[in-house]
């Protein structure tokens, strides 16, 4: 959210999915009950410093670490905040003033505050922890909502404690002390509302969210035969494909795998924003990857798509639709159609707050092509990007001579290491990814030259030589 866009916000007033909150000096106990209310109702922004009538007061600046502090605390305390949530306050200044905003998602669970209920009406948080009837209503939209969050009756151990153990590490890489760090993987499930209970069948267990995101291969085709990414770049052959990844696994892989095709397939031109040369391309990539992965209705048989053309790009996947017709930046309203999956991407980075897709995409898209994105909501959901006709030619030499042929290998590799390292990896892990056993000449011949160049970094620069030694690929600001 720009600076101009909260102003905007807080002209527009209060309402469903908008409260403000003096708290110039504290965290104020009805700033919990607007989080707890916002969370079971469909979202929403509180900015504290600013009065009811939407008079900017500001926040004591003496306050305001210790404001950020209180709250992050308490919001993580089960005892207060049930199930806990993870959000984080954001520091913005509206007329010389200083005000906190905070982004309050969705969540497919029923959220309590010091064990009360809270509901959203107009402008009001209304406690609704003694009207049974409205608390039943409350319980059946949060579990009939969401197909994810069917519960199943697999175990821990149908799931990869390796992909598991990456989303916390992607978590801490991003926040030193976030909660998941000193969780256990039954703890980290539980707070990411993956492991929930049916109160129908009376069994408590891991959801489809949680096999989507960190299932065995095996174990997602038992539950979801129907599961399926089609990458497919066609630009020269028109009736078939030029290249084609179909992919069939985990949601973390599957995204790596897109981003690989994708930077494979498309050009990389020098883009300037501001004084800071960027990738547009890698930046369309991750909005489009990951708002297919996180908001596509994995009940559905559709198979979703990733194509690549002469003149455009685009992505279709099965939708749980609120409309039909052509999506507009000014009117847009999102939605979050699997939160437990949309929280699980913003905690470990590949995602943001929700609607920030659109606006990131529109932006990078001007930078990249010229053109205009456009997102079509209807039962199959498609964003469609423009492209220019450098984005998909051909370049680099021709497979005409052997030295040739190793150049292009050797950038080849590159490409791979730096894809797969978006997120850290072990020198064996990128090694073996690259199909290579002898880790040390792998370093000399791959690694090496990435360091010295820039474009990879460890994740424990002091300690080179540590066993716990990661390797993450550094991104163009």
């Amino acid at each position: 959210m720009t600076e101009t866009e909260l102003l905007t916000l807080i002209r527009g007033g209060e309402n469903i999915r908008v409260e403000f909150k003096k708290s110039t000096n504290d965290v104020t106990k009805d700033v919990y009950d607007t989080v707890c209310s916002f969370s079971n109702r469909e979202g929403g922004i509180i900015v504290l410093g600013v009065k009811d009538n939407g008079e900017v007061l500001g926040i004591d600046p003496d306050a305001i670490d210790r404001i950020k502090k209180d709250f992050v605390t308490s919001i993580n305390n089960g005892q207060k905040i049930n199930p806990p949530l993870y959000l984080q306050p954001e520091t913005y200044t509206v007329d010389e003033r200083t005000v906190l905003v905070i982004q309050v998602p969705v969540s497919s669970q029923v959220c309590r505050h010091h064990g009360r209920i809270f509901d959203r009406s107009h402008e009001s948080d209304i406690d609704i922890t003694d009207n049974s009837d409205m608390v039943y209503q409350l319980y059946a939209r949060k579990s009939g909502s969401y197909f994810v969050n069917k519960v199943t009756r697999f175990q821990l151990s149908d799931l990869r404690s390796d992909l598991i153990e990456r989303a916390r590490m992607m978590t801490t890489s991003r926040t030193a002390n976030h909660p998941w760090k000193s969780m256990s993987d039954e703890e980290l499930l539980r707070s990411a509302g993956l492991i929930l209970k049916d109160e129908e069948k009376q069994i408590e267990g891991i959801t489809l969210a949680a096999i989507l995101l960190f299932g065995k291969d095996a174990t997602i085709m038992s539950v979801l035969p129907q599961h399926k990414t089609d990458a497919i770049f066609r630009v020269e052959n028109l009736d078939r494909y030029d290249d084609r990844d179909v992919i069939i696994t985990n949601l973390l892989e599957t995204y790596d795998r897109l981003i690989a095709f994708g930077q494979k397939h498309l050009s990389d031109p020098f883009v300037q924003e501001g004084i800071h040369s960027i990738s547009a391309r890698d930046h369309i990539l991750r909005e489009i990857f990951s708002n297919s992965l996180a908001h596509r209705d994995y009940s559905s048989g559709y198979v979703a798509k990733f194509v690549i053309e002469k003149d455009r790009l685009y992505t279709e996947n099965a939708n749980r639709s609120h409309g039909h017709g052509a999506l507009h930046l000014s009117s847009f309203e999102p939605y979050a159609k699997n939160p437990p999956i949309s929280k699980v991407f913003r905690e470990i980075g590949l995602a943001d707050e929700l609607g920030s897709g659109m606006r990131n995409t529109y932006k990078y898209t001007q930078l990249y092509s010229g053109g205009t994105p456009e997102f079509i909501e209807d039962d199959v959901f498609r964003t469609i990007i423009p492209l220019t006709p450098i984005a998909v030619e051909k370049v680099g030499p021709h497979n005409t001579a052997h030295d040739k042929t190793h150049d292009a290998t050797h950038d080849k590799t590159h490409d791979k290491i730096l894809a797969f390292c978006m997120t850290p990896h072990s020198k064996a892990e990128i090694a073996e990814h690259c199909g290579y056993k002898n880790t040390k000449n792998f370093t000399n011949r791959y690694l090496r030259p990435l360091l010295d160049a820039g474009s990879l970094k460890m994740t424990l620069p002091d300690k080179p030589k540590s066993k716990n030694q990661k390797y993450i690929t550094v991104h163009s600001e």
